[in-house]
């Protein structure tokens, strides 16, 4: 059973650093970044946007604000 742990730790690791690879390269696609987010949600990594944190800086950039007027009208969806 040791063996197999060790082999998930390593697979672990080696898909985080090839992702960490790709966006440091530049060269991560849009389905990289996609598996990225999965990868990190799947090991509850999150981020709240504060300061002057990227995730901050992404939010700024977006092209809409959350005080939309449709915003007010909309319903939620069913769960």
């Amino acid at each position: 059973m040791t063996d197999l742990k060790k082999l998930l730790d390593d697979l672990h690791t080696g898909l985080a650093q090839e992702l960490l690879s790709r966006i440091n390269s530049g060269e991560a696609t849009a389905s990289d970044l996609n598996v990225v987010r999965q990868f990190l949600k799947d090991n509850g990594i999150d981020s709240v946007p504060k300061g002057n944190n990227p995730l901050q800086r992404l939010t700024a950039a977006l092209p809409f604000s959350g005080a939309d007027e449709d915003d007010a009208e909309a319903t939620p969806l069913p769960n």
